[in-house]
C-alpha cells in the first residue's frame, strides 16, 4: 500500500500562481475547485502529488484561524485590562497576532490570545487572570535549580514513569473496524538509558502481544502500534520507564568558549566517522531543509569568516535566539518551508527554531541533527523540539534556541549560555531524525508529518485528524539525582 505521507517530499514544487492567489485571499474551496480540475488534465508526477496534498493542507487550515477581527477585539477586551482596538491594530501590523484571509476577511488563530500573553510581557502583566505567569516563572525556577545542579556536579539525571493514552472521540469511532494506534516511546541513544515499557492495554485489559508492535529502541522515530479490532469507548495505554542523564559542559563566552573552540579546532577525530557523519548530517533533506539562495546569504552573513565548527554553530545559535521571536505557529502540516518561514518572519515556535538551527548548521558545514520529543518536569508534561551538533572532540551537543532564545530577551544570561551545549535533563526524545517513518509506517497522511509527540491513529482508508482523538501524557514517577 502507498505510504500517503511521500507526498510531503513534494512541498519543494511550487503551487501554480493561480491556485496560489486563491488560496491567501481565503478562497479555499474555489481553490479547491481549481485543483480538483487542473488534476484532470497530464500532469508530471510532482505536481500532480503536490496538488493533491494541497488539498489537505487546504482542507485543514481555515479551521486554525477561527476569530473575525471583531470577535478577537472582544476576546482581548476581556481578558487584558483597558485593551483598545488600536492595540489590536498595533498587534496585527507586527505580526503578533497570527492571521490569513478567509473569504476576504481576516481571521486569527485560536492560539492567538495565548502567543500575545506569553510573548509580549507588557500584554500579560496586563492579563485579567494572571495565572500563566505563575506557570511561567515555576518553570523558569525548575531550570535554574536544574543548571545549578549540574554545574556543580558536572550533570543531572532524572528516572521517569509515564503512563500514556489515546482515546478516539465519539464522533470518529467506528465499532469492530481495524485500527492503528500510535504512541511516543523513548529512543535509548545519547542521553537516554534503560528505557522499558512497563505495561500495555486496551479498553482497560492488558492487551495481547499479537496486538502491538514495539518499534525497535534506536528507531529514528519510536513509538508503540496498537494494531486490534476498535470498540467504543476502548481506551489505548501504554507505560514505560527510562532514564535521562544529560551531562554539563561550559561553553559560555569567555574564556570557557575559547578553550573549547582551541579544542575543536585542534582534534581530527577519526576520519572515517566523521565522513560519515558529515555525509548524513551536512546534507539537504527535503522538503524542509533546504539550502536556498536566501539561507545561504544568511549563513555567510552570520558566520562570516568563521572556520571553527564550535564557533560557527555559537554564531548561528546567537542569531536566532537575538533576531527570533517565539510564537505559536499553525500546525506543521500546513507550512510548506520550514526555516524560510522561521528566517522571513522572525518569530516560530521550538521546532522550527530547530530546524532552522540545523540547515544553517548543515549551510555551514556543522553536522546537525533533530532531537525531540516531550518536555517531562514535576509542572507539566507537553511537546518540545530541540537539535543537535556535532564538533569534535566534544561529539553530539545540543543547542535549544527556544529557551535560550526566552533568556535572552527576558536577560538571564547564564540560562542563555548554558543552553548552547547543554540541556536540561527534563526531556523524553522520541525522534532523533526529522520526517522519518514509523515502524510499521503509516498508510494514511500523519497530522505531524514531521514529529513523533501526540501519537496517531488511523483506520483502513484514512487517518484521524487531531480532533478526532484526545492524547494524555501522564506523569506516573519521577525521580532525580
Amino acid at each position: 500500500m502507498m505510504n500517503e505521507n511521500n507526498y510531503f517530499l513534494t512541498l519543494s514544487t511550487p503551487l501554480p500562481e493561480d491556485i496560489q492567489k486563491l488560496k491567501w485571499c481565503g478562497q479555499f474551496d474555489q481553490a479547491k475547485r481549481v485543483i480538483g480540475l487542473r488534476l484532470k488534465r497530464e500532469l508530471p508526477r510532482a505536481m500532480k502529488d503536490r496538488l493533491t496534498l494541497e488539498l489537505e493542507i487546504l482542507e485543514r487550515l481555515p479551521g486554525q484561524y477561527p476569530y473575525s477581527w471583531g470577535e478577537a477585539l472582544e476576546i482581548l477586551k476581556r481578558e487584558i485590562q483597558d485593551f483598545k482596538e488600536e492595540e489590536l491594530t498595533q498587534l496585527w501590523e507586527e505580526d503578533a497576532a497570527d492571521w490569513i484571509y478567509v473569504e476576504g476577511q481576516v481571521k486569527f488563530r485560536s492560539s492567538f490570545l495565548a502567543n500575545i500573553l506569553k510573548t509580549r510581557p507588557a500584554y500579560g502583566r496586563r492579563a485579567v487572570d494572571p495565572s500563566h505567569l505563575k506557570g511561567r516563572q515555576d518553570n523558569f525556577r525548575l531550570l535554574e535549580n536544574a543548571m545549578a545542579r549540574m554545574k556543580e556536579s558536572e550533570g543531572m539525571s532524572c528516572s521517569y514513569r509515564i503512563r500514556s493514552t489515546v482515546e478516539i472521540t465519539p464522533e470518529a469511532e467506528r465499532e469492530g473496524e481495524s485500527i492503528r494506534v500510535y504512541l511516543p516511546l523513548p529512543i535509548e541513544y545519547s542521553q537516554i538509558r534503560n528505557v522499558k515499557v512497563e505495561s500495555v492495554s486496551i479498553g482497560g485489559r492488558e492487551a495481547l502481544p499479537s496486538e502491538y508492535t514495539v518499534a525497535d529502541a534506536g528507531q529514528p522515530q519510536r513509538t508503540i502500534c496498537f494494531h486490534t479490532e476498535h470498540r467504543r469507548g476502548q481506551r489505548y495505554a501504554v507505560e514505560f520507564s527510562f532514564e535521562n542523564h544529560a551531562p554539563y559542559r561550559d561553553f559560555s563566552r569567555g574564556q570557557a568558549l575559547d578553550r573549547a573552540a582551541a579544542l575543536a579546532q585542534r582534534s581530527e577525530g577519526s576520519q572515517g566517522e566523521i565522513r560519515e557523519i558529515r555525509r548524513d548530517f551536512c546534507r539537504e533533506q527535503l522538503p524542509h531543509i533546504r539550502f536556498t539562495p536566501y539561507l545561504r546569504q544568511l549563513v555567510r552573513e552570520v558566520v562570516g569568516e568563521e572556520t571553527n565548527p564550535l564557533l560557527k554553530a555559537r554564531r548561528i545559535y546567537d542569531y536566532i535566539t537575538s533576531h527570533v521571536m517565539y510564537s505559536y505557529v499553525r500546525s506543521y502540516f500546513t507550512l510548506t518551508d520550514i526555516p524560510e518561514y522561521v528566517s522571513t518572519c522572525f518569530k516560530g515556535d521550538c521546532g522550527v527554531q530547530a530546524l532552522l538551527f540545523i540547515t544553517m548548521c548543515r549551510a555551514a558545514g556543522v553536522p546537525a541533527r533533530w532531537q525531540a520529543g516531550l518536555y517531562t518536569t514535576p509542572l507539566e508534561i507537553g511537546c518540545h523540539d530541540w537539535a543537535q551538533f556535532y564538533v569534535e572532540p566534544f561529539g553530539w551537543l545540543y543547542a535549544d534556541c527556544s529557551f535560550g532564545g526566552a533568556a535572552f530577551r527576558e536577560g538571564y544570561e547564564e540560562r542563555w549560555e548554558f543552553y548552547f551545549g547543554n540541556l536540561d535533563p527534563y526531556r523524553m526524545p522520541a525522534a532523533r531524525e526529522f520526517q522519518a517513518d514509523f515502524n510499521p509506517p503509516m498508510s494514511h497522511l500523519r497530522n505531524d508529518p514531521y514529529d513523533n509527540q501526540m501519537g496517531e491513529a488511523e483506520y483502513g482508508d484514512r487517518s484521524l485528524k487531531e480532533n478526532e482523538y484526545c492524547t494524555d501524557h501522564r506523569m506516573v514517577e519521577l525521580r532525580e539525582w
